[in-house]
């Protein structure tokens, strides 16, 4: 029993027929007929209905191709992925991601990347609202995921958790009382993204508590909410690398260094679940190595 058998019929049934199956697989039609034929004659049972206008798979032939169709698509597809992983990097890789990460996490890796791979273009789009990477052809997208995938056929990798911390101007500070815990907080302004009810603080022994967020400002960009911190205007969320020229030109100061704040989570979210191109490979590999919180 040849194993060839078992997909050629699989290939007849996925494209509808000999003709296209023949040349899907780069064999003759007669050998496809043939291959049907012989498991036919193996299994010692019909498989397909044949008619001058179309196929039929018989009720032996339907429990067949459900019980081995999906293992001969991922066997083709671990071919395909085998062979990926030894292409050269080129072509054109599309990502979308946050401002806060993209611009003080990818910037460096892009560039390196472009200079060790000539044949490499790199798009990268500054976007604040959730993307579908097949919607818009991105290979990658950045972001920060706190539910569900909205499509099972995505994946998302986790490449790192950064570490947040609240920030506010000193003269804001100056007008109002002293800042101790996270209640004191309530008595400020906050400047927050678009979907943030709350911010939740952890004190060293583990108690969690939470902050109501009533913003004075929302936007999902977080260097309008920089400026606007460093305006005085209000309290700032974002990863501490993000503010840190605002701290050493004594800009911004960071509260309650004895709490931490739920850190941000960055995925990579992908449009397959077992394709990678090694452009996305290696850009992955490279940012998870050398970006730092």
């Amino acid at each position: 029993m040849s194993w060839d058998d078992f997909d050629a019929f699989c290939r007849v049934i996925e494209h509808g027929g000999f003709s296209a199956a023949a040349q899907a697989m780069a064999w003759p039609k007669s050998s496809v007929s043939a291959a049907v034929a012989r498991l036919e004659e193996e299994l010692k049972t019909r498989l397909l209905e044949r008619t001058t206008r179309r196929l039929r798979l018989t009720e032996a032939g339907e429990a067949l191709y459900r019980n081995v169709a999906p293992m001969f698509r991922r066997l083709r597809e671990a071919r395909i992925e085998a062979m990926a992983l030894g292409d050269a990097v080129h072509g054109t890789l599309r990502i979308a991601a946050p401002y806060e990460f993209g611009a003080h996490h990818l910037a460096a890796v892009a560039c390196d990347m472009l200079d060790r791979y000539p044949g490499l273009e790199i798009d990268i789009d500054v976007e604040h609202a959730r993307i579908d990477p097949f919607d818009r052809h991105f290979d990658i997208v950045f972001t920060a995921i706190d539910d569900a995938l909205p499509d099972s056929s995505l994946v998302a990798r986790r490449i790192f958790a950064l570490d947040r911390g609240v920030f506010a101007a000193p003269g804001l500070l100056a007008r109002h009382p002293p800042v101790t815990r996270p209640q004191d907080l309530a008595d400020l302004p906050f400047l927050a993204g678009p979907n943030e009810a709350d911010w939740a603080f952890t004190a060293a022994d583990g108690a969690v508590e939470r902050v109501r967020v009533a913003p004075r400002m929302r936007s999902s960009n977080a260097e309008v909410r920089r400026h606007a911190a460093i305006a005085g205007l209000g309290l700032l969320r974002v990863t501490a690398s993000y503010c840190r020229e605002a701290l050493r030109d004594g800009l911004l100061q960071a509260l309650l260094p004895g709490f931490t704040c739920d850190p941000l989570r960055i995925y990579a979210v992908l449009p397959g679940r077992h394709l990678m191109p090694a452009k996305v490979r290696v850009f992955l590999d490279t940012l998870a190595a050398t970006a730092r919180p």
